[in-house]
């Protein structure tokens, strides 16, 4: 009777430990920025583009595209906080500057609201990890807007590769 019970608590390992095995993976980590390192990018980007005497707006978005930061500098246009959304949004959706996304600019996807494809948004990765975005407009040129948002992504860049 001792050996039935065995063999079935053991059949019954063997059943569920491939289920426990399964749960492990009904689940990912997600990794996020802080708002404080949302708010550093937003800052970094800002003061990179006064260096050049340039007020911008500027929006960090988490990896979903949602707004975690949103700064205008004093005199920056109030157009430049929806545009640089709306880079910053394209950016993360598509997980690549919005540099690369100009020729999809004027087809059905690029003319979803919210979705700007020009030149200007970059996406925030770590150790191949989409953490979110940063859209930046104000700029006469959007290369200068790319450049700003590229200072504020490096000045966190070291710090995030530590953190993993």
């Amino acid at each position: 009777m001792k050996t039935l019970s065995l063999i079935a608590v053991v059949s019954a390992a063997v059943i569920v430990l491939p289920a426990a095995a399964e749960d492990e993976n009904m689940m990912i980590q997600v990794q996020r920025l802080s708002l404080d390192t949302a708010e550093v990018i937003a800052k970094e980007t800002i003061a990179a583009c006064r260096e050049k005497g340039i007020q911008v707006g500027v929006t960090v978005v988490d990896r979903n595209g949602i707004a975690q930061v949103a700064m205008r500098d004093t005199i920056a246009p109030p157009i430049t906080l929806p545009i640089s959304k709306g880079k910053a949004y394209a950016a993360v959706m598509f997980n690549v500057p919005t540099a690369e996304l100009s020729e999809r600019a004027n087809t059905p996807i690029g003319r979803v609201p919210g979705v700007v494809m020009s030149t200007g948004g970059l996406p925030i990765q770590v150790g191949g990890a989409l953490l979110g975005g940063v859209g930046v407009s104000g700029a006469p040129s959007g290369v200068t807007d790319e450049a700003c948002a590229k200072a504020g992504i490096e000045a966190v860049q070291t710090d995030l590769e530590m953190s993993l």
